[in-house]
């Protein structure tokens, strides 16, 4: 093997090393965002947590790109349904499939894989951002109607539980949402920078 081969090869596994501990990283962060409420019991809304982890999922999606960062929201996800207490509450466990908000994180995959294509298709600070914001939209729709189905068909409804309400119940943390998807735009934009002389280095 050639000094030029030996060098690429290092190069890959030194890759391969740094995806692994950004997703395990952001898989981290999920994990810290979903327990919030823990520490601020009123911020739960309609038996929906108000959390960020739909902050951290478009950020794992904005700095790992599309599939590294469906892949550290997966792990997060996997992680949780094994059994281990991180989900929001310190829930955990193969149970929480048929929780009505299990939408939500499922649909933090979606959200991080779109967000990070769009950057990939163009690397812009406004398209930084619209890729967070179109993230937190799939966040919500995908979420609230996964909610709506799992009231209607397996879970025990609140009395005059209607669609409607179930899009009301989600008000109280969009203007949070949208500000930390802004946020998270111009934070990754800015972040693409410094990873970049890291990996040069």
């Amino acid at each position: 093997m050639t000094t030029s081969q030996t060098t690429m090869t290092k190069s890959k596994t030194k890759l391969r090393v740094v995806d692994l501990v950004y997703c395990a990283m952001f898989a981290t962060l999920m994990m810290i965002g979903a327990n919030i409420t823990s520490f601020a019991p009123f911020m739960v809304v309609g038996g929906v947590p108000i959390t960020l982890q739909t902050f951290f999922a478009i950020l794992a999606g904005l700095i790992l790109g599309s599939k590294r960062g469906a892949i550290a929201v997966t792990v997060y996800m996997l992680i949780g349904l094994a059994g281990a207490p991180v989900f929001a509450r310190f829930s955990g466990g193969f149970s929480q499939v048929l929780s009505p908000t299990f939408g939500f994180i499922v649909s933090f995959i979606f959200a991080a894989y779109v967000a990070g294509k769009m950057i990939e298709m163009k690397n812009t600070k406004m398209m930084y951002v619209a890729a967070a914001l179109v993230a937190m939209v799939i966040n919500y729709v995908f979420g609230t109607n996964w909610m709506y189905f799992a009231y209607k068909l397996w879970a025990v409804a609140p009395e005059n539980f209607t669609y409607q309400i179930a899009w009301l119940w989600m008000m109280p943390p969009l203007p949070k949402d949208i500000i930390l998807s802004v946020l998270s735009g111009f934070f990754a934009y800015r972040m693409q920078f410094v990873l970049k002389g890291v990996r040069k280095s």
